[in-house]
């Protein structure tokens, strides 16, 4: 047997307690490092409750905790996270990364701001929508149950306020 077939596998876990009803709790991530270790190598956190982020990131140096906002790339610089894994950074991945390669200040204020444009709307059709625009291609926007499109009023507004964004960012 080679050196990489008996290395397990790690393991990431996925909060998102608004579609699962069942949020980790720190303890039981606790828990699972004690037992585990390594193995269990961290988590991405869709909850949007940077207090339980932060919380978790601070089990141990090596368990690699991922928010789903670029407004936690700040942190991920120099703090606690280890990056952030958003469904806007189809959008906007250029700019997280100016940010957090050289700490361009409107870099993240562009991207946090693309970010915003979904707020209170649904997230992932959304996105979908603004890519359906930048592709010039409606299959872009289309989704599957439970998903539904975004209403054309709030297409109208996230490609409003995205292509606002992106005129600013190439000012």
């Amino acid at each position: 047997m080679n050196a990489t077939a008996a290395r397990p596998i790690p393991v990431y876990l996925y909060h998102v307690p608004a579609q699962s009803a069942l949020p980790w709790r720190v303890a039981l991530i606790r828990r699972l490092l004690d037992r585990f270790g390594a193995r269990v190598a961290g988590l991405k956190d869709s909850s949007g409750d940077m207090d339980f982020a932060r919380e978790a990131a601070s089990l141990h140096a090596d368990f690699l905790v991922f928010p789903s906002t670029e407004a936690a790339l700040p942190q991920a610089r120099s703090g606690p996270f280890a990056g952030c894994i958003s469904a806007t950074a189809n959008l906007n991945a250029d700019l997280c990364a100016r940010f957090y390669r050289s700490g361009d200040a409107a870099a993240l204020r562009q991207a946090v701001a693309i970010r915003g444009l979904f707020d209170g709307k649904p997230l992932v059709p959304g996105v979908k929508t603004v890519l359906a625009h930048i592709h010039a291609d409606p299959h872009w926007a289309r989704v599957e149950p439970p998903l539904s499109v975004i209403s054309p009023a709030e297409r109208a507004a996230v490609v409003a306020g995205y292509d606002a964004v992106r005129a600013q960012a190439h000012a």
